[in-house]
């Protein structure tokens, strides 16, 4: 198999040598580097490559070519390579500059380029390097090559094969899957020996048949038992509130566990691109957001119990017990419950069958290759149902994307609402419901009511993709935990007078019901439902741990400002 192209296109030839240079010096090893003098003379490279089946990681192009906008040539490329990455360079001396910065904004947002890098300074040019590889790294996770992939083999799309999917996928561990007659599948079956399926085959060689998920959790190296410990703080979820709280807790001395029935990133890990969040000016995935806070919070000395479902808690002699569903018992200082929200059910029986068939919740990041040329539905109005839309609109021939609410704007950020409108072949349904639907063993077709007229309509669907409200995870909260009739937990000011008063003190801004206990992100009653709000939620959580600690802490063992000296 010949390597895969990175392609360089400039009219300016010294800078164009410049690119190729930094381009063939780095990547050569695994890459093939071509270097294009016009967007003529690319628009024939890349059909010519195409035609060929050859693969293309990375397409950059000058601001400017033949007197044109560059984008203009980027914005051919998903007709030819929908996975390749699609870079505008820019001049050192344009960073900053507001015309240039709307004009990457409006392009990012029309769907003409992906990303923006400032050319190449002289070797070595560590951040044009830094920038690129993770240009590279996002391809490879889009073609199923990231470093350390897991292959997972089935005999169908749904069923337990596409469950193991999901759970992968809550783990953010990039995984590829096969059926067990296609060319891949029958390759890898045939390095592993008659197995039963459906079959995880680990990057380290372990084959595991048929697997649990906790089978999954033991493999990977992630499983804890935290059973018949004392910790001073247990984090209920590994979501980015969870994971949040896990970073700022074990770093500041608290002896940490997270506890989670999944594994980590939560609801996030479905956010293909999260383009607003602090610091990353040109995006990350949820999925690469969950692995960097884990690995941080790892290494800070938070101990993690992945599939383990947290069943009761109650206050007891020695502190807050936390019950699992194995029957093991945890005892901690402080608790922070960071369990989130899911995406809610449908609740139509015909499609309800037919899910991980053309019918998914979530899952758009993992599951939009397999939709390339087909026709898709998207049903859900916030910022992860935009996110998803553009992630999708790669690969499909028509995205729909399906809205309750009058306008995109009612619960979409403004530069999503901007990116999904400008976008092509992303059409746009407000004041619309999905009401029935249905296939022969996968989906076929979707029933749309409009909510004003009260009319239906009956289109054909290859993919539903359901990315709708929020259902918090409290069910298995006691009644000693008040919640709100949507089931979210209620917390500080917002408690009931009678809980209030209980207190005997005024309880903690994120403190519910039950002292000692705290709520952070999607699961508390009046949070932000964003990323960077959950995490901001998370750190603030653990300040209000240390103030409940210290309650119990004569001065001496507290270092300045209230914190726990270091240990």
């Amino acid at each position: 198999m010949s390597f895969p192209l990175l392609i360089a296109v400039d009219d300016d030839a010294a800078l164009l040598a410049d690119v190729e240079r930094e381009l063939r010096n780095r990547y050569s090893a695994d890459y093939r580097v071509c270097a294009l003098g016009s967007a003529a003379e690319a628009r024939a490279t890349l059909a010519r490559l195409a035609a060929d089946c050859e693969d293309v990681a990375l397409v950059l192009a000058a601001e400017q070519l033949d007197g044109a906008p560059g984008t203009e040539l980027l914005a051919d490329v998903p007709a030819l390579f929908p996975d390749a990455v699609r870079v505008l360079l820019i001049g050192w001396g344009h960073l900053g500059d507001p015309p240039t910065g709307d004009a990457i904004f409006d392009a990012i947002a029309g769907g003409r380029t992906d990303q923006y890098l400032v050319r190449p300074a002289p070797p070595p040019d560590e951040q044009f390097h830094q920038a690129v590889s993770s240009f590279l790294l996002s391809w490879a996770e889009e073609r199923r090559r990231a470093p350390h992939t897991i292959e997972v083999v089935g005999e169908e799309w749904a069923g337990r094969a596409y469950e193991l999917r999901e759970v992968l996928g809550r783990c953010a561990m990039p995984h590829r899957f096969c059926l067990a007659t296609s060319d891949e599948g029958r390759a890898i079956l045939a390095g592993t020996g008659e197995r039963r399926l459906p079959m995880v085959v680990m990057p380290s060689g372990t084959v595991l048949e048929n697997p649990t998920d906790a089978d999954i959790a033991r493999a990977s190296g992630t499983a804890i038992d935290p059973s018949g410990e004392h910790y001073d703080l247990v984090i209920v979820g590994c979501g980015p509130a969870g994971l949040s709280a896990g970073v700022y807790g074990a770093s500041e001395g608290l002896r940490t566990v997270v506890i989670d029935s999944g594994s980590i990133g939560g609801q996030a890990t479905s956010s293909s691109s999260i383009r607003n969040y602090l610091g990353f000016p040109r995006g990350l995935t949820g999925a690469e957001l969950a692995r960097r806070a884990y690995q941080q919070a790892w290494v800070f000395g938070a101990r993690f119990g992945f599939m383990q479902e947290v069943a009761h808690l109650e206050q007891g002699p020695d502190g807050i017990v936390v019950s699992l569903h194995t029957g093991g018992l945890v005892v901690a200082r402080a608790v922070v419950l960071a369990t989130g929200a899911a995406y809610r059910r449908l609740g139509v029986p015909a499609l309800e069958e037919l899910h991980g068939a053309g019918v998914f919740y979530g899952a758009a990041a993992s599951e939009a290759p397999l939709v390339a040329g087909k026709d898709v539905y998207l049903v859900g109005g916030a910022n992860s149902a935009g996110q998803a839309a553009l992630h999708l609109a790669r690969y499909a021939n028509r995205v729909t994307l399906v809205v309750r609410a009058a306008t995109l704007a009612a619960g979409m950020s403004h530069y999503l609402v901007r990116q999904v409108e400008q976008a092509p072949g992303i059409e746009v349904r407000t004041g619309t419901e999905v009401v029935d639907g249905g296939g022969d063993g996968r989906l076929e077709q979707l029933v749309l009511r409009d909510r004003a007229s009260g009319t239906t309509e009956t289109v054909a669907a290859d993919a539903l993709f359901l990315m709708i409200g929020a259902r918090p995870h409290t069910g298995w909260l006691p009644p000693t935990v008040e919640r709100d009739d949507g089931g979210f937990v209620r917390t500080g000011a917002d408690l009931s007078d009678a809980a209030r008063a209980a207190f005997g003190r005024d309880p903690l801004p994120l403190e519910t019901s039950l002292p000692g206990v705290l709520a952070a992100g999607d699961v508390r009653r009046g949070s932000v439902k964003r990323v960077a709000s959950a995490v901001g939620e998370g750190s603030i959580a653990i300040q209000q741990v240390h103030r409940l600690l210290a309650a119990e802490r004569p001065v001496s063992a507290l270092g300045a400002g209230g914190v726990p000296a270091p240990r």
